[in-house]
């Protein structure tokens, strides 16, 4: 009798991974992703190379639980981004659930609204994930 070999099918994390290069590819302005829990550990990530897994989850953590403090100290309620604007481009930080942390990085003339867009679907779905 010969054995049927049932499909593998993806694990949450790689099912998270194909999710954030969809949002990458259907937004170029995109050039990072990462999906962090809330503690500063990296879940699934489309980091290039030359990224610190590691060094973007931890601050990835740091920076929405920041946001969340100042939101609830300034009377701004529930935090929904925390985001950062350098030179060379833009960081988005949102939270997925209430157990991990969506960041983004993403080109300096990125088209802001495809890029938000995005990444608030790209949450949802990844949250539904968790």
């Amino acid at each position: 009798m010969a054995a049927t070999q049932k499909a593998n099918p993806k694990s949450r994390s790689d099912q998270m991974v194909a999710r954030l290069r969809e949002m990458q590819i259907s937004t170029p302005d995109i050039e990072a992703a990462a999906v962090v829990s809330v503690d500063g550990l990296t879940i699934a990530s489309a980091l290039p190379p030359n990224v610190e897994e590691d060094r973007v989850s931890a601050m990835s953590a740091a920076m929405l639980s920041l946001g969340e403090r100042i939101a609830s100290e300034l009377g701004r309620n529930t935090l929904e981004q925390v985001y950062i604007h350098g030179d060379q481009g833009h960081v988005f930080v949102f939270a997925v659930g209430d157990e991990a942390v969506l960041t983004v990085l993403c080109r300096e003339q990125a088209r802001l609204g495809m890029v938000l867009l995005d990444m608030r679907r790209a949450a949802e779905d990844l949250a539904k994930l968790m």
